[in-house]
């Protein structure tokens, strides 16, 4: 029986590719064995405060003969495009290469000219002004059927947006909070032009790395000029040929993409399921790599804090006490998470009350709750020190630009009250009651919404592939930005909006909105819920948040 090389008393020093682990012995984990059952009373209370309703059969059916639909049209219209009836705007091979290997994969080509042409008009509409709670959007038309846009000189002022990350409300442009990157613009420039290992280390790069551990809790960070390059250019850094990753099925691109570059073996577990994971975990340490049999240099558990499509929160304690039994290391995502959850916007080792210490891999960007740019990595200072040198992000990527770091200092600095005043706690405040207030008004209309009642993730399960652009144009119309996501991004049959609370949106904009879609989700029959729910919900959590009437 193969056991993985961590399964004893580990070395303190660092290993091959820059982890340092300590002997820890187990605590915290409930050996009774539950099919995806609670490790801790935490763990509990958030299982249950997470929905994830099943629609109606019906549902399901329509879905797939809506594409099934959708599908045999496309292939008519292609018939079409073949004897030259319809003109085909899509770019071809020019005719010196037809003998060679078509440049896109058929079926994404298909999907492109026949799905998703049909929907373009719902993506990449542009604004034209702060992305704040409320933005200008320019009109556009098109007049081949979404293959070109051309704009009318028409703008759609005051738009609600319920789309952006802006969970603080810190993408803002008041002249008296922006007063500090306005100064630092003006002393460094808006570039750096170089790396941070050549000249292209500021002092103020220095300050954000201490202020990001200070604010963690942890002994050092290192930041990054974009936060996906953060996640697929540091963990083939981490992990290589011989190691085994264990990543959640749900896990964002810039994770799969990571894991993939670093050549190590994947597996993937069900979406927060302890079970699922710790099947694995057995397997790997009992059985080891496959046909050799010999141990694994390394297990790497990766999750996300909040996940992003789902608006699910990780079962931290319980995943934490899987790593400690089986000696493995945990990679947590929180880019989402972090600023968005926990009395005082630390995350989510906060909101679940675990030392940061357990987490080997702390990951952000500062691209959500603080308005910015970037990402970082934090934990260990061997870790960090190890991924200056290694890591293709550190050693070959731009320095972050001067604004933009002043400006996640200038946010972190209001979260933690070192400016002295309450500006970020009340932020933290107000976007924790938006987003409880929010659900519960959702549910009791009748809709069916996916995630923990924490999350200021919010999406609204549409799933019929007509209903979504309906749904998007209708509320646009409405003068509601909102975001809608469809398959491949999604499971075929989940099709959905996703709403992101800000602490800068009112009572007044979130009354706006759900009067519009009570009304969108009666006009479209998007009330799939069969459960009841409470006229009056409780809109009291734990922390002794009160919302107001």
């Amino acid at each position: 029986m193969a056991r993985t090389a961590a399964n004893g008393h580990l070395k303190p020093h660092l290993n091959q590719n820059g982890l340092k682990r300590e002997d820890i012995k187990r605590n915290g984990y409930h050996n009774k064995r539950e099919k995806n059952g609670p490790g801790t009373c935490v763990a509990s209370r958030q299982h249950k405060q997470e929905s994830f309703e099943q629609a109606p059969m019906y549902v399901a059916v329509m879905t797939y003969l809506g594409f099934g639909i959708v599908t045999l049209f496309g292939y008519f219209r292609d018939f079409l495009r073949a004897v030259g009836i319809e003109k085909c705007h899509l770019a071809q091979e020019r005719e010196e290469q037809k003998d060679f290997v078509p440049l896109y994969q058929d079926f994404e080509n298909f999907y492109t000219r026949n799905l998703y042409m049909r929907v373009r008009d719902n993506w990449n509409r542009p604004i034209c002004s702060l992305p704040g709670p409320v933005f200008d959007v320019m009109e556009r038309v098109s007049d081949d059927y979404n293959w070109t846009f051309r704009f009318t000189g028409k703008t759609l002022h005051n738009v609600i947006n319920m789309g952006s990350y802006n969970y603080l409300g810190f993408a803002e442009n008041n002249t008296d909070f922006m007063k500090t990157v306005a100064e630092k613009t003006s002393q460094y420039g808006v570039g750096v032009c170089s790396t941070r290992q050549e000249i292209g280390n500021l002092d103020i790069h220095e300050e954000l790395e201490q202020l990001v551990a200070t604010f963690l809790g942890v002994e050092s960070s290192m930041t990054f000029g974009m936060g996906f390059a953060t996640n697929s250019m540091n963990i083939p850094a981490l992990v290589g040929k011989g190691c085994l990753i264990l990543s959640d099925e749900v896990n964002h691109t810039s994770l799969i993409l990571g894991a993939r570059l670093s050549g190590a073996t994947i597996r993937v577990f069900k979406h927060n399921n302890m079970h699922s994971l710790e099947k694995l975990l057995r397997e790997a340490v009992c059985s080891g790599q496959p046909r050799t049999h010999r141990p694994w240099k390394k297990i790497l558990i990766m999750v996300e804090g909040i996940y992003s499509m789902e608006g699910s929160l990780v079962r931290l304690p319980e995943i934490i006490a899987l790593k400690k039994k089986y000696k493995a290391y945990l990679f947590v995502d929180e880019a989402h998470s972090i600023g968005a959850v926990g009395p005082t916007g630390r995350g989510v080792t906060e909101l679940f009350n675990v030392n940061p210490a357990d987490v080997d891999v702390m990951m952000g960007t500062f691209t959500k709750s603080f308005g910015a740019a970037g990402g970082y990595i934090a934990g260990k200072k061997e870790l960090v020190d190890y991924l200056r040198c290694q890591s293709h992000s550190a050693v070959y990527a731009t320095s972050l630009s001067p604004p933009v770091t002043e400006q996640i200092i200038r946010a972190m600095k209001c979260i933690m009250g070192n400016n002295g005043s309450t500006e970020g706690i009340r932020r933290i405040r107000q976007l924790a009651e938006n987003t409880k207030y929010f659900r519960a008004r959702l549910k009791e209309m009748g809709f069916i919404i996916y995630g923990h009642e924490d999350s200021p993730v919010v999406p609204i399960l549409l799933y019929m592939p007509g209903k979504v652009v309906a749904f998007a144009r209708e509320m646009l119309e409405r003068k509601i930005g909102v975001v809608v996501v469809g398959f491949p991004a999604t499971p075929i049959t989940e099709a959905r909006a996703r709403f992101c609370l800000s602490a800068a949106h009112t009572r007044e904009m979130l009354n706006q909105v759900l009067h519009h879609m009570n009304e969108v989700g009666d006009l479209f029959c998007l009330k799939f819920s069969r459960r009841k729910h409470s006229s009056r919900p409780d809109l009291h959590d734990e922390t002794g948040l009160e919302l107001s009437s």
